[in-house]
């Protein structure tokens, strides 16, 4: 069943963040429709989504996830034939300064939304019932740590979370394995490296260092820099998905990956080596680089082995680090406008509490 070609839409929740509106452009713009059910908090943001107004294959509808209520009238107001959960807490500072809204929202309101939609299956016709998906996006956080030489996380790494963000997302994980496999809900879990693209909230590394370096303000890098992730491009993350949504098989999990391990300095030096050619100031960007304090239990490394999604489903990242590292930075730099739009005092009072009030190394 080619989902994004019939005319019964999809329930994406967190379809106004960074991910969840990547995705829904890719997917409306393939022909699929969805309704969107977004809290908008400072990370979701409806101007994401400006390329859909008026659009009616699209729907964005401000509510919490934690409501089943909404979730259940939604539901049943609109027959989707999948949901699509990205809705989550996301960013590992906060997750160490503000616990509990990632226990609501990432635990919590994942157990809402399996429990509405477990009901809204078992009511469907059978042919609709058998075409019904829920699928969980996650994260590679819930794995742990790895040492330099160790092997990449598969599907099969024990979870060992380290942060309330990875613990949290841990959690939901395992809820959705126990609705797979207590109630047969038809569920499927991804589990994704570092993303970066159009549309990040600038909280995250490397948006964070392109709009500090724009504004000759220190870039700063937690430790020694030398903390490895995967990068993944949102793009690729999104066609990963939409490969596991038509063909993936129920109750099983989906590591997805970029293939480009990174030392985090390395990041940011290439962004600065960037904006060098394409906006370059009085002295090199790199100089801004600044070594700050790190953050509590910050995990070495991570690295996905996304051989399962590649050998079963046929998908592999079709855009290379230094591409997408490119193209968001153009990105960025051409939409200021929606920079400006989002920094509001909120953001730069955190910004200024996690990063310019910390002690040097």
């Amino acid at each position: 069943m080619n989902r994004s070609a019939t005319n019964e839409p999809v329930l994406v929740t967190g379809g106004a963040g960074f991910i969840g509106s990547n995705f829904v452009l890719q997917w409306v713009r393939a022909g699929g429709a969805a309704i969107n059910l977004d809290l908008e908090t400072y990370a979701g943001n409806p101007a994401n989504l400006n390329e859909l107004n008026g659009n009616p294959r699209h729907l964005l509808i401000r509510g919490d996830i934690c409501d089943a209520m909404l979730v259940r009238s939604l539901l049943a107001q609109h027959q989707p034939c999948a949901v699509i959960h990205f809705a989550a807490e996301s960013h590992v500072d906060r997750s160490i300064v503000s616990p509990g809204e990632f226990i609501r929202t990432n635990v919590q309101g994942t157990f809402t939304l399996l429990e509405e939609a477990k009901a809204y299956w078992q009511a469907l016709g059978e042919s609709r019932r058998d075409q019904f998906r829920f699928l969980h996006v996650s994260t590679d956080e819930v794995y742990g740590s790895l040492a330099p030489d160790d092997p990449a996380f598969t599907e099969t790494t024990p979870y060992a979370p380290n942060s309330p963000y990875a613990a949290s997302k841990a959690a939901s994980d395992h809820l959705v394995r126990a609705y797979f496999h207590t109630y047969g809900l038809p569920a499927l879990t991804t589990n994704c490296s570092n993303n970066y693209g159009p549309l990040q909230f600038p909280e995250k590394l490397i948006p964070l260092v392109i709009l500090h370096a724009l504004e000759g303000k220190p870039l700063p890098v937690y430790g020694d820099g030398a903390n490895v992730r995967d990068w993944l491009f949102v793009g690729d993350h999104c066609s990963a998905i939409r490969t596991v949504l038509e063909h993936g098989r129920l109750g099983e999990t989906y590591n997805i990956g970029g293939n480009s391990e990174r030392k985090n300095i390395e990041v940011v030096r290439a962004i600065c080596a960037l904006l060098d050619e394409l906006q370059p100031a009085a002295s090199k960007h790199e100089e801004l680089i600044t070594f700050v304090k790190d953050r509590p239990g910050h995990d070495r490394r991570y690295a996905i082995n996304a051989e399962k999604i590649r050998s079963e489903l046929g998908w592999q990242p079709s855009v290379s680090f230094e591409q997408g590292l490119r193209q968001t930075v153009e990105w960025y730099l051409a939409n200021q406008a929606w920079v400006e739009n989002i920094r509001t005092g909120a953001y730069r009072e955190w910004i200024q509490r996690n990063y310019e009030k910390r002690e040097g190394k």
